[in-house]
């Protein structure tokens, strides 16, 4: 094969395509992960989009329009199409030209003049102007700031936000050099990158942002340093009780707070404190649809100095609500992967902030921050008589069909064999299935349903050792922290989500003993829908520089 030419190939319509046979095709990657989405992978084309958003992070990470179309010029088969560069060159442009500010307590929205004619612009302008200063500045009302910013960035003018902050309670806290457990502790080269990066942003008051680090790789003390540097009270947000209580355990373990410093807000505690950590869910309870949000005014009861929004990419649409009435406080999303599959990743952008470090999982695992993760995908074969009802049915039916493929268990059952001495997560979407695969290994069923208690007694056996297989719902999507699993079979999933085949796997990521090695096998049922989700699924990892070796099944794993 001739290789004189670049590894991509831009297209008018902002589309690339990756050849991933090149040989530069690693380091195309991770440019393209930078600047935009994987769409569609077939054979070795990898196909990718860029977005005024996508741009817009890239710039917020330290990218700049000259050095982007320099790189897309000298790597693309074709250039760079006139028509792709202009559109390019127009987004970028818009980054920067909107500002809002104080000026004698007046919050400003302030724009460049060369925007002046630009309607969608004016009209959002007009639209939230209380008066003007003159034709490129106007006074807004300061409780609206949030709504501007998520209003002018869905129209394609993102805002630069140097209104500045609240300052917040004060709290003496600092990180320790010795954990409580006795381990000698400092933040590795990336979170002090991560964190420098979000600070840098504060001290300028451009905005608070997320940063984006694989599972494993030590987001929450991203956020524990972040806390510690302004010695501010902090509110924390996360996804379940589970997650509420390891960032209690760190904060205790790795910095000078006690007890009564730490307030956990979920379940049937309420405590609030100038640390206060609550989970998402009790923030959007509500006991009907038509029903106030009753825990909401934990927004505003302290004045925070800091909101901690960890796994950001599941921050329902209330916070988001919410948020937008709070941007005077200073806010920091963590996430392992940016993806958000219900189109708020604008929203992400406007009220959280922009991506300001984003870590590759592949860089990670050579530097050995987490485990090496061998992905396969099994093809099973679906039983000639359900076929004939697969056939017949609905394409929503059809794919459950395929999901619940009672052959499955059968490769599980081989699987558990070839990793006998592993510890394994068997993971599903359906509860009949599930129910069925925990009789059948006569291993623990873990779903929403069981209670926090049992749930933290069940993974502490696992920990240790009586427990060797655990089966789990889409609980598993979650931040659960089993560092020592190092096998995870996904039986069935939600759809095509990119985002959940990434929160599974990244289940395996915390470091192991030996040769740092785990093992994530996807089973699919052959000749199916679900073969189709399950290339959307994997679009993530592979974007990330995984590859998932498929196997048809024929014989014994």
């Amino acid at each position: 094969m001739n290789y004189s030419a670049g590894a991509i190939t831009v297209q008018s319509d902002l589309t690339i395509l990756l050849n991933h046979a090149h040989p530069d095709a690693a380091v195309a990657r991770e440019k393209l992960n930078a600047w935009t989405e994987l769409l569609h992978k077939a054979g070795t084309i990898h196909l990718y989009k860029l977005s005024a958003l996508s741009l817009w992070n890239a710039v917020s990470m330290g990218e700049n329009e000259r050095d982007m179309l320099e790189w897309m010029k000298q790597n693309s088969t074709n250039g760079l199409p006139l028509k792709a560069e202009a559109m390019i060159r127009a987004w970028l442009n818009r980054f920067g030209k909107v500002v809002l500010y104080y000026d004698k307590e007046r919050l400003i929205l302030a724009f460049d003049s060369s925007l002046l004619h630009t309607a969608p612009l004016m009209s959002l302008v007009h639209k939230w102007a209380v008066s003007s200063i003159n034709e490129c500045r106007f006074v807004v009302n300061a409780e609206d700031r949030g709504l501007i910013k998520q209003e002018l960035t869905r129209s394609g003018f993102p805002v630069i936000d140097q209104a500045g902050y609240i300052a917040g309670e004060d709290l003496p806290v600092q990180l320790r050099t010795t954990t409580r457990s006795g381990v000698s502790f400092r933040l590795r080269s990336y979170q002090q990158e991560a964190l420098a990066r979000w600070k840098h942003q504060t001290e300028l008051l451009c905005g608070s942002g997320v940063a984006v680090l694989p599972c494993g790789a030590g987001k929450t003390v991203v956020g524990i340093a972040a806390l510690a540097s302004l010695r501010k009270a902090a509110l924390i947000l996360t996804s379940s009780s589970t997650s509420v209580q390891q960032w209690k355990q760190e904060l205790l373990d790795k910095t000078t707070l006690t007890e009564q410093d730490i307030g956990v807000y979920c379940g049937r505690s309420k405590q609030v404190r100038p640390i206060t950590i609550a989970t998402y869910n009790i923030l959007t309870h509500r006991s009907s649809k038509t029903a106030d949000f009753a825990h909401m005014q934990l927004f505003t009861e302290r004045e925070w100095g800091i909101i901690i929004y960890d796994e950001v990419h599941l921050l329902p649409a209330p916070v988001f609500r919410m948020t937008a009435d709070i941007q005077a406080t200073r806010r920091l999303g963590l996430t392992a992967t940016l993806i958000r599959e219900d189109g708020c990743a604008e929203d992400v952008y406007s009220l959280i902030g922009p991506k300001l470090y984003d870590m590759n999982w592949k860089n990670a695992e050579q530097q050995q921050v987490i485990a090496e993760v061998h992905c396969t995908e099994i093809r099973v074969p679906l039983d000639k008589a359900v076929q004939m009802k697969y056939e017949k049915a609905g394409a929503r039916e059809k794919l459950r069909i395929a999901s619940e493929n009672a052959e499955k268990l059968t490769v599980v059952r081989q699987l558990l064999e070839k990793h006998a001495d592993k510890q394994t997560l068997v993971i599903g979407q359906y509860l009949s299935q599930l129910s069925e695969a925990a009789q059948l290994l006569q291993a623990p069923l873990l779903t929403g349903e069981v209670s926090h208690e049992k749930r933290q007694k069940i993974f502490d056996q696992f920990k240790s050792g009586p427990i060797r297989v655990l089966v789990l719902s889409k609980i598993a999507n979650l931040a659960v922290d089993l560092p020592d699993a190092s096998v995870a079979i996904q039986l069935s999933g939600s759809f095509g989500s990119r985002q959940e085949e990434a929160q599974r796997i990244g289940r395996l990521l915390r470091p192991k003993q030996g040769t740092n090695e785990a093992w994530f096998y996807t089973l699919v049922t052959d000749q199916t829908k679900e073969t189709e989700f399950a290339m959307k699924r994997q679009l993530f990892m592979l974007e990330q520089g995984y590859q998932y070796e498929r196997v048809e099944l024929k014989e014994k794993v």
